[in-house]
């Protein structure tokens, strides 16, 4: 029997064999496409119930399946779920290109769409009603014969691509180890990091240490490392991911992808593939988010001069470097901001403890909105060193399931997430609650040492957790319009707000403890993390700005005169350069949030996300930020409303007015 295919609440990970994904997925689909007929064969006339509810109801099988799957390709991968997802992803495209295209289908729903105003809806209901509508006319219901098959082709050859591009940067990423053998060259690094290199040469049964280009290691060495050649050669290891002359090589899928983006755009009746995206989005054209960019970059760029000039001279100074190069910054940079604010990052690990970090941000989600979260051992999971809980609010309700999933390895790619294995929906009167996971890269424990965060990695751990109660406190009744699936510039806005509290006395001292005494962190740090905070944020600001401005260049013009990545890259970086280009890199090959996560056209939101997270925090700090009535409005108005309403309609009930950049610039200390 295929564990897929039985009925299970949480996910059945032990149960699962590799060899059951392709069958299960495969039935998932016929179970789909049977459901759909019976709307379409519906003999009724259509209504919002028989048509809008029970189309958003479809696939609840399939979705849960794909959901572990693509979770585990992302987490646990292996070359044979790699296979598996290089032969189901286009499976998939053509399954919903054949609802998009069902014409009979497409039929009901506009009927249902054109006598919307007959119908008294809530605004709930208006909202999925318009976002399926659209969901058919923005991929192609609209489109004749000849036009639906090529927009078929397309998204069939997008998912494979943009499957490759993933597939490559992992491969490329994997393939890279300095394996070092003389002390002389490791001076610098922090004792923990030190230790992390040699216990993974160890396990590769190597003397010395190994560095690779998973953050865990590439970060501390760019940050400490004395030896400044070994730290080009990392660099620039890490900038030609996709960019060398072998099978990985990302530039011509780079190019591939934005043709067929803007073909597929210009199919649908848009002018590019950004106009496409931003119809949906807040900020609605890439004219406004150009001008929204260029504000910031207009505000920030001056400062971030300043800031690079400052860092040139103390280079110049501190080893008579002449000209500042990329694989300098994070080590100039960190010594520099050591000695204004006397502040080490090495010096804080001890006060983050991933287990008090964890317990930390459990504690505050208790006093924000009630929440309880209980360790448990009865809960699959698909790798030892997932941690699973149980969460409650303060009466005892149950709210939701949630894993948490912290170290590196090799089947896991980079970075931090959070994702979900069951959607939270209203059926049949039962309240459905949401499978929450979060995933991130933190340095494994040692045996000498457990799992000490840096400051950095504390945020991350905040921001993903932010997301995770955005899934988790959802309370809406369909699907589609549940938990994070709101506009994707309004999507950060929960991750980005919660970081807020990692800076604040009243919230540190609940978790912020050194692991071997017990001291909760002394002040004089917590002033210093403060101040430190805008160190370098106009260079910071600059950077963020310069990926958005890069990803609306590939997705705002036509792209088809473009013949070199790099040429077009240098290009786009023209106005946020600081340091000298590097001739054997580029970034848009390793791009994955744009070239395979689903931020194409969409990496300006973490920026504007800011601006609403300042916004929002400010409200907090005004009436403190543990008051109850503000949490309360928060948890109503944005992280239980999911997509029910227009998200600037959702922020003003919360805040009482529209945001304003100006709390971004103020913390920013650019104003």
């Amino acid at each position: 029997m295929n564990p897929l295919l039985q009925e299970f609440n949480t996910a059945p990970f032990s149960k699962i064999e590799t060899n059951n994904y392709k069958p299960a997925i495969k039935k998932a689909i016929e179970i789909a496409k049977e459901e759909i007929q019976t709307i379409v064969e519906n003999s009724e006339s259509p209504t919002f119930e028989n048509t809008t509810v029970a189309l958003d109801f479809t696939g609840e099988k399939l979705n849960r399946i794909t959901s572990i799957f693509f979770n585990l390709n992302s987490a646990e991968t292996n070359d044979e779920i790699q296979k598996i997802a290089q032969e189901v992803s286009p499976w998939l495209s053509e399954f919903r290109n054949d609802i998009t295209l069902n014409e009979a289908l497409f039929k009901k729903v506009k009927e249902v769409f054109n006598n919307k105003e007959k119908l008294a809806l809530t605004p709930e209901q208006e909202m999925l009603l318009e976002k399926q509508y659209k969901g058919f006319a923005r991929n192609g219901a609209n489109l004749n014969e000849e036009d639906k098959s090529e927009l078929r082709k397309i998204d069939t050859q997008l998912s494979k691509l943009s499957l490759q591009f993933g597939e490559n940067v992992l491969a490329e990423t994997n393939a890279f180890e300095m394996h070092l053998t003389n002390e002389k060259d490791v001076s610098g690094l922090p004792e923990s990091a030190k230790e992390a290199a040699k216990q993974l040469a160890n396990e590769k049964g190597k003397e010395g240490w190994i560095f690779t280009l998973d953050y865990p290691s590439y970060i501390p060495f760019m940050t400490y490392a004395d030896n400044r050649e070994l730290r080009k050669k990392l660099a620039i290891a890490a900038g030609k991911k996709g960019f060398q002359k072998n099978k990985n090589n990302n530039e011509q899928i780079v190019l591939d992808i934005v043709r067929l983006r803007h073909k597929r755009a210009n199919l649908l009746g848009y002018k590019t593939h950004a106009h496409f995206v931003l119809e949906e989005r807040m900020a609605e054209t890439p004219e406004k988010v150009i001008d929204f960019s260029n504000e910031l970059l207009e505000k920030a760029k001056p400062a971030a001069k300043k800031e690079f000039k400052n860092l040139e001279k103390y280079a110049k100074k501190l080893d008579g470097i002449d000209q500042l190069q990329k694989w300098d910054g994070a080590y100039y940079s960190e010594k520099l901001k050591k000695e204004i604010f006397d502040l080490d990052q090495e010096i804080l690990k001890p006060y983050f403890k991933l287990e008090n970090v964890i317990d930390g941000v459990f504690e505050i989600a208790n006093r924000l909105y009630d929440l309880k979260f209980e360790e448990v051992a009865n809960i699959d999971k698909y790798h030892q060193d997932v941690k699973t809980y149980s969460v409650t609010d303060t009466s005892g309700n149950f709210i939701a399931v949630f894993y948490a999933d912290f170290h590196p390895r090799k089947g896991k790619r980079n970075g931090a997430w959070m994702t979900s294995y069951k959607p939270q929906h209203i059926k049949n009167g039962i309240n459905e609650r949401p499978h929450v996971s979060i995933v991130c890269n933190f340095t494994k424990p040692t045996p000498t040492k457990p799992s000490l965060l840096t400051f950095n990695e504390v945020t991350t751990l905040f921001h993903e957790f932010g997301h995770a109660l955005h899934g988790m406190l959802a309370n809406t009744t369909y699907n589609s319009l549940s938990g994070t699936s709101v506009s994707w510039d309004f999507v950060e806005l929960p991750s980005q707000v919660l970081e807020n509290w990692c800076y604040e006395k009243e919230a540190l001292e609940l978790f912020a403890k050194h692991y071997e005494t017990g001291e909760i962190i002394p002040m004089k740090y917590v002033e210093k993390i403060k101040e430190s905070a805008s160190f370098h944020e106009g260079m910071q600001t600059l950077r963020q700005l310069s990926f958005g401005l890069l990803d609306m260049s590939w997705h705002s013009q036509n792209p088809s005169e473009i013949k070199s990545v790099k040429d077009f890259e240098n290009e786009a970086f023209t106005d946020t350069k600081l340091y000298p280009d590097v001739a054997e890199n580029v970034m848009s090959t390793a791009f994955s949030h744009i070239f395979q996560g689903g931020y194409s056209a969409g990496y300006y939101s973490y920026k504007w996300a800011e601006v609403l997270d300042a916004d929002a925090f400010e409200y907090f700090l005004e009436k403190g930020i543990f008051n109850k009535k503000v949490a309360s409005k928060f948890k109503e108005n944005v992280l239980s409303k999911g997509g029910t309403e227009k998200p600037m309609i959702l922020y003003k009930r919360f805040r009482g007015k529209e945001p304003k950049p100006e709390a971004l610039l103020k913390r920013a200390g650019l104003i």
